[in-house]
């Protein structure tokens, strides 16, 4: 399924559930964790030893929660196979920009492209880890790479311009 934290989107699948043993995987990157649900909507999730407390209070659509942490409070919404369709269609008709830019501060883990690639709708062309989570930037139509303005290992913040971008047209195919 696909969850939208904010502006970043997370391809999440459920591997196994054993009792409250969880494996799954986001963005291709497998997680084990402990997750205890309380009915007052109280979560506890451990993972790699280390405790992580959230409420969780659902959206009057089902789709949709509102995540609070100690610190934070993030807006969640759940995808199923057929929005992801519909949004995909819509999606394909939105224009490139000519930029991408990091929605929130992070480190960059990986830039799968080079200066001059031609990219295709749904190519990834950054892999940016924020929260122990990483999150991969596609571009939504054809383009070409014109410059790259961060490296694997940077860290960088947020509305952060991480490449530039040559929007193909359909005249120059």
């Amino acid at each position: 399924m696909e969850i939208h934290i904010g502006k970043r989107t997370a391809d999440v699948s459920l591997v196994s559930k054993e009792g409250n043993k969880v494996q799954l995987t986001v963005d291709g990157v497998p997680y084990d964790v402990d997750i205890v649900m309380a009915e007052n909507g109280a979560c506890s999730i451990l993972h790699d030893g280390v405790s992580y407390n959230a409420e969780l209070i659902r959206g009057a659509g089902g789709k949709n929660y509102t995540v609070n942490t100690y610190f934070l409070s993030y807006n969640i919404d759940i995808l199923d196979t057929q929005v992801k369709y519909l949004r995909m269609r819509k999606s394909s008709e939105e224009k490139q920009e000519n930029r991408i830019i990091s929605p929130m501060p992070g480190k960059v883990v990986k830039i799968p492209v080079q200066v001059g690639d031609r990219l295709e709708a749904g190519d990834i062309v950054a892999v940016i880890e924020a929260m122990k989570m990483q999150s991969n930037y596609k571009v939504s139509s054809a383009c070409t790479v014109r410059e790259i303005l961060v490296k694997e290992g940077d860290s960088v913040t947020s509305n952060q311009v991480l490449l530039s971008l040559d929007v193909i047209t359909e005249k120059e195919d």
